[in-house]
């Protein structure tokens, strides 16, 4: 196989509307640079006419690579995928909503030539979102910063260069609760940021609606961090002082001042009510981590191909197998 430069690995998941400006413009940007290069769409179970467009390019250019899934397993899982099959010295991940510039890879494979292995793309601002979006995507990050004590960058998403190194290393890692930006400052290796401003969907609606943003900042926090687990352990341990002083305070009323003492049918189930409360909240956090064992234990595969195309000859490393491919 010709030796490839760079890999691009985009996930897509129901982008019929964009998918065609994003192929232009990612071709004609990596047309530019003068080098062998890949583009990897991966169809994340897509269910409208966005595989059947992937197979179109394909068929009109051997550099289009497809990672067609069996159903949707999810964005971070994609973006693994696109890795364990890409055959470039260095990879760029980018969403196919064109809200991260193609154009910045050039300058991305320049400064990974300089010698950094990570090049991460980091938002200047953020357009066409919500403020409750940019002021709740803000907090997050500066949390989970101060939850773990792994550099994960502010500001930042997926889109970013790696080196082969930093892909290999990735591999190592099994786990199915993917946090793939942690990840990657996880392993470490010479990072650096490039800025950029972040553009508006250029069509079509958002991917990641509250409830799967919320899944991945779970996924972030608690793939990165134990401290929710102590914290359920220092709340506990002031409640039960707490609740050791109100008994002190009760008996020396009922045995000193009985006059004062009265029935306090409210106020006890109030108190009652808090202290579940509390109780079913540190439980709930104690499940998601021992959900997540759970998923760990079960060992399955991190997702399943239904077919591949333009990489006939490529073995996933994750599989022991060739995978399956079906013709044109």
């Amino acid at each position: 196989m010709e030796k490839i430069l760079c890999s691009v690995i985009v996930p897509m998941y129901n982008e019929e509307e964009v998918i065609t400006e994003t192929y232009t413009r990612l071709t004609k940007v990596m047309d530019g640079i003068g080098e062998n290069y890949e583009i990897i769409f991966i169809n994340d179970g897509s269910r409208d006419n966005t595989g059947a467009i992937i197979r179109e390019f394909c068929k009109n250019n051997k550099r289009i690579k497809m990672i067609d899934f069996a159903r949707n397993f999810g964005h971070q899982i994609a973006i693994t995928a696109g890795m364990d099959y890409a055959a470039g010295e260095c990879m760029v991940i980018i969403d196919g909503d064109l809200q991260d510039p193609p154009e910045l890879i050039p300058d991305m494979i320049k400064i990974w030539r300089d010698g950094y292995d990570v090049v991460y793309g980091k938002r200047k601002s953020r357009q066409g979102e919500t403020f409750f979006k940019k002021i709740t995507a803000k907090a997050y990050y500066r949390i989970l910063r101060g939850l773990t004590n792994v550099d994960i960058p502010v500001d930042t998403g997926d889109f970013r260069l790696i080196d082969r190194k930093v892909s290999e290393a990735l591999k190592q890692l099994p786990e199915r609760s993917r946090y793939v930006r942690g990840l990657m400052s996880w392993v470490g290796f010479k990072q650096t940021a490039i800025e950029f401003e972040r553009s508006e969907r250029f069509a079509g609606e958002t991917k990641y609606p509250l409830k799967k943003m919320l899944k991945l900042a779970m996924d972030g926090i608690m793939s990165f961090s134990y401290k929710p687990l102590k914290l359920a352990s220092y709340i506990g341990a002031i409640l039960s002082g707490i609740s050791f002083l109100y008994l002190i305070i009760v008996v020396i009323q009922k045995l000193f001042f009985p006059e004062t003492s009265q029935s306090g049918w409210t106020s006890l189930i109030a108190v009652s009510l808090f202290f579940n409360g509390i109780i079913l909240l540190m439980l709930g956090i104690i499940g998601e981590y021992i959900g997540r064992i759970y998923e760990e234990a079960k060992g399955r595969p991190l997702y399943i191909i239904s077919e591949l195309k333009n990489m006939e000859e490529r073995i996933g490393p994750r599989y022991k197998t060739k995978q399956n491919t079906s013709p044109d």
